[in-house]
Parts: structure tokens; C-alpha cells; sequence
């Protein structure tokens, strides 16, 4: 016998979109005094989801989605049902780039940010192919090693000032926006903060301090789906969560013969389960 109990993808991004901006918001409050007084931007990454989902947490007032793989991004953001169903999407770039990359990059149908500039070679060949129109500046973060882990990218923390001097005064096509930074997984917060969004914290204070910046134009972006809570606490502004808001789910309980099957975007065939419409998560209970 089965009993069938139907759920909309609609509502499930609805409810994990208002629990994450829930948590953005308590995290927020607690986030220390002293630091500068900045909104947490939440960037909702929608690689290898369809683009039904992302239109879906867009009608949700989301704005900011972020793409790992440059064809994937141009595509989405080219494709027809964006275009039309999403206007003022803003798109970030969050994945490794490299050079031979950039033209196809700027393909992408209003790109916001490139959160992932670790080098001056990459700067130099943004500003170089970037063609602002209306005077706007392609807005950047560097990228920064925290965890001196050699599977990282990001320049060391000794060249920030540097690299930060660098596009300030040889890509006038770029806007210097903040510091990024992934930092270790997982870190033990029993231990205390996280030592890598710590470092980055300094890392701000001496760019600020060095190249006569105001602290409160620098950003911090740190923070994903398992520490993003604590990375805003600390003083991130830019947090980056795809599997709390749109992961597919798959979940097995043993209650007798029930299982339990959640699927986001799409359902696919599976012996013994009737394939149901698009855009359902189905929980199918067997008894």
C-alpha cells in the first residue's frame, strides 16, 4: 500500500529561505559592537541546481546567487526564463578563475561580483576586458589563504596590501570591495573563533591601515552553509549558502518498510515509485 503526501519545491525553498534569513538576522544582532556597522549580503549558490529553483528563491526577494563554473553561469544567466522571470538578479562569480577564462565570463547577463581574485594577473585581466557602461566599476573580492592550505587558492596574507594597492591604482575598471576567504572546515568553536576569519579580520585592519581605506568600505566575505552563522558574528558581510537553501534531499528510516524520498527541481524514475510532475518533492511512505 502506498500513501502518497506531496510537498512543492515552492514551499520547501520558501521555508529554508525564511529560516536562513532568520538565522542571518540573530546573527547578525550578536555581532560585536566595534565592528563596522554593514549588512550581511546573502549569496544563495545555485550550482547544478535547475533553474527552476533559482527563480523560485528570486520570487522569494532573493537577489544575489553565486555560480562555481564560468559555461554554467553564462548559460543560466543567458537563459530565457532568467531573463524573463528574474531582471535584477546579480550574479557573483565564486569558483577558481583563470585568465583564459575571463571573456567568456563577461558571456554572463548581469554580473555583479567576482568574489575570487587571487592574483594580479587575474586583476589586470578583468580590468582589461571589463567594459563598464554607465561608468560602473566591476565590483571584486580578493581572495586570501587564511589557512595556508596548499588546496586553497588565495594570495598570502603578507600580500594583501599589495595586491589591494595594485587594483587601486592599475585597474581603474575595478572596484575594490572586501577580502574573502574560506578558511578551514569545521573548525572546533569550543576552541574559541575561527583563527582564519580572525586573520582575515586583521587582514582588513591593515589594508585600511596601509592604503588609507575607511574601514567600513572594506567587506569581509566568509562564512558557507556550515559556519556562516559564526562567520557573520565575527564581522562577515557576504555569506555564501547553497545546500541549507536548495540541496536535494534523500532521506531512509527504518519504521517498518517506510522510506522517505525527497527530491528538489526534478523527480527522477525509480522502480516501484510513480513518476510525478516537475518541481514536487514527494514522501513516499510504504507499508
Amino acid at each position: 500500500m502506498h500513501r502518497f503526501f506531496k510537498m512543492t519545491s515552492e514551499t520547501r525553498i520558501t521555508e529554508a529561505m525564511k529560516t536562513v534569513l532568520a538565522r542571518v538576522e540573530t546573527a547578525s544582532a550578536k555581532r560585536k559592537q566595534e565592528l563596522p556597522k554593514l549588512p550581511t549580503r546573502l549569496v544563495a549558490v545555485s550550482k547544478t541546481k535547475p533553474v527552476s529553483t533559482i527563480i523560485e528563491a528570486y520570487q522569494l526577494s532573493q537577489r544575489n546567487f553565486g555560480e562555481n563554473y564560468v559555461q554554467e553561469l553564462v548559460e543560466k544567466s543567458r537563459h530565457e526564463e532568467i531573463e524573463t522571470n528574474c531582471p535584477d538578479i546579480r550574479w557573483h562569480f565564486i569558483g577558481h578563475l583563470q585568465t583564459n577564462k575571463v571573456k567568456k565570463l563577461f558571456e554572463t547577463q548581469n554580473l555583479y561580483m567576482v568574489e575570487t581574485v587571487d592574483s594580479e594577473k587575474i586583476a589586470a585581466e578583468l580590468n582589461k576586458h571589463w567594459n563598464p557602461t554607465e561608468g560602473k566599476k566591476l565590483k571584486i573580492f580578493v581572495q586570501v589563504n587564511t589557512s595556508q592550505e596548499n588546496s586553497k587558492n588565495g594570495i598570502a596574507t603578507s600580500d594583501c596590501c599589495k595586491v589591494v594597492g595594485f587594483i587601486l591604482k592599475e585597474c581603474p575598471n575595478l572596484e575594490f570591495a572586501g577580502l574573502m576567504t574560506i578558511g578551514s572546515i569545521d573548525h572546533d568553536l569550543s576552541k574559541g573563533p575561527n583563527p582564519d576569519f580572525q586573520s582575515l579580520l586583521r587582514c582588513r585592519e591593515d589594508v585600511c591601515e596601509k592604503l588609507s581605506l575607511p574601514i567600513e568600505s572594506v567587506e569581509l566575505s566568509m562564512g558557507m552553509s556550515s559556519d556562516f552563522e559564526h562567520a557573520i558574528e565575527v564581522g562577515s558581510t557576504n555569506v555564501r549558502v547553497g545546500s541549507t537553501v536548495f540541496r536535494s534531499r534523500q532521506y531512509s528510516e527504518q519504521r517498518g518498510r517506510q522510506k522517505y524520498i525527497l527530491r528538489l527541481g526534478f523527480v527522477q524514475h525509480q522502480p516501484g515509485i510513480d513518476l510525478i510532475h516537475n518541481h514536487q518533492l514527494l514522501l513516499l511512505l510504504t507499508n
